[in-house]
């Protein structure tokens, strides 16, 4: 087993509703580490071409759902393995089972289907690509958990940190605004919110109840909101950026109100990571105060991997209870960080968050869609161990 990493923000976390926190009433030689990790990633994997090929083909028909199971089941236990040998101490299924970050999450809804985005991702060559959202159609229903068999099954795999993952609420509204549903079938946006919401509450329970002590929210909409070409489109269009950001922090709040005690909750803020594409510039500036101070998570994962992202300013109105995890290594390129700048990057952001809040991971995941980004698997491997590097030389072991 690689050292164990102690986690960041700790020391100053209160504890939700009164509810003793592990380490509390301990001491160190005894703690129980909970996360967010020094040595952290956002989730997904990419996929092996055997997973992809096995995929196309349940999808074609040639392909037996359970042997497409087999070959998942497979794979990230591979994964899982992968994670474990470079020394993370929080482990994921890659997202191996879901066809992108957000896709999957109202695939396993009822109500339903697809539309076009009013937001585009943009590549390194100014080229711009257009991709569908969802439109609800019908009311929404849950019939079924969404994430709850995923994290079991990685869970059986091994006996670190399992980290669940789920698009933040207001995924489902944004790209679309407003147009984001049917009329016909929710003339009042507020009750399409409240059945959201209601989604969102039991499928944390059910997490919870299955075990699981880590979730992470991935965020695009409020990173979106810090650019400033998208805000003022937004406001040529009649629709106020600051009122969507607060309306999204309120939902989110909402979606936490009454979570199960024990469950640590982080939000990972992205511009949008399509095949190493984006959709949003601008640092986090515009929404700084209203999110980090507003948003009741125990932990934020910042993409910091270029100047898209701004400086580190605006770090200063994080809680004194709320980790920071600084996403410096990029998905987006294979090109291996240099690990002195990375630690002179950590440093430079100590001056607005302590050193003892904040950890270090990868910008985003590797493969935000099951396509991926353009790296080997041996270059994600590299990536992650230099993540772990790192950490141990900037906090110890």
């Amino acid at each position: 087993m690689p050292p164990t990493v102690r986690p960041a923000g700790d020391e100053n976390r209160p504890s939700p509703d009164g509810v003793p926190l592990p380490w509390e009433g301990t001491n160190r030689e005894d703690e129980v580490v909970v996360p967010p990790f020094r040595a952290e990633h956002v989730g997904s994997l990419l996929r092996p071409r055997r997973l992809k090929d096995a995929a196309r083909g349940r999808d074609e028909g040639t392909v037996p759902q359970a042997e497409y199971e087999a070959i998942l089941e497979e794979q990230i236990a591979r994964a899982v393995r992968l994670q474990e040998e470079v020394g993370l101490e929080v482990i994921t299924d890659g997202e191996f089972g879901r066809t992108s970050w957000f896709g999957f999450f109202f695939e396993r809804l009822e109500g339903f289907s697809l539309r076009p985005s009013r937001f585009t991702f943009t590549d390194h060559t100014g080229r711009r690509y257009e991709w569908p959202t969802s439109y609800t159609v019908e009311r929404i229903r849950r019939i079924a958990p969404i994430a709850v068999d995923e994290y079991r099954r990685v869970a059986r795999l091994t006996d670190r940190t399992v980290k669940a993952n789920l698009p933040a609420p207001s995924a489902l509204h944004f790209f679309r605004g407003d147009g984001c549903r049917d009329p016909r079938v929710y003339p009042d946006l507020e009750e399409w919110w409240d059945d959201v919401v209601a989604v969102y509450r039991a499928e944390i329970a059910d997490l919870a109840a299955a075990g699981c002590r880590y979730l992470q929210l991935d965020e695009v909409p409020l990173a979106m909101l810090c650019d400033p070409g998208i805000r003022d489109r937004l406001r040529a269009e009649g629709e106020d950026p600051d009122a969507l950001v607060d309306r999204y922090v309120t939902i989110t709040n909402r979606i936490l109100a009454d979570r199960p005690p024990g469950l640590t909750v982080a939000m990972h803020l992205c511009r949008g990571n399509f095949r190493s594409r984006w959709m949003a510039s601008g640092g986090y500036d515009p929404i700084a105060e209203r999110v980090f101070g507003g948003l009741a998570v125990d932990a934020f994962f910042l993409e910091y991997d270029s100047e898209r992202a701004g400086d580190f300013r605006p770090l200063r109105h994080v809680p004194e209870a709320v980790g920071v995890v600084l996403g410096l290594v990029t998905t987006k390129r294979p090109d291996l960080e240099d690990p002195d700048e990375l630690a002179a990057r950590v440093e430079e952001a100590s001056r607005f968050v302590p050193l003892d809040r904040l950890a270090l991971s990868p910008q985003c995941g590797f493969a935000s869609v099951a396509g991926g980004n353009p790296l080997t698997e041996d270059e994600e491997r590299a990536k992650l161990a230099l993540v772990v590097d790192v950490a141990e030389r900037i906090w110890g072991s």
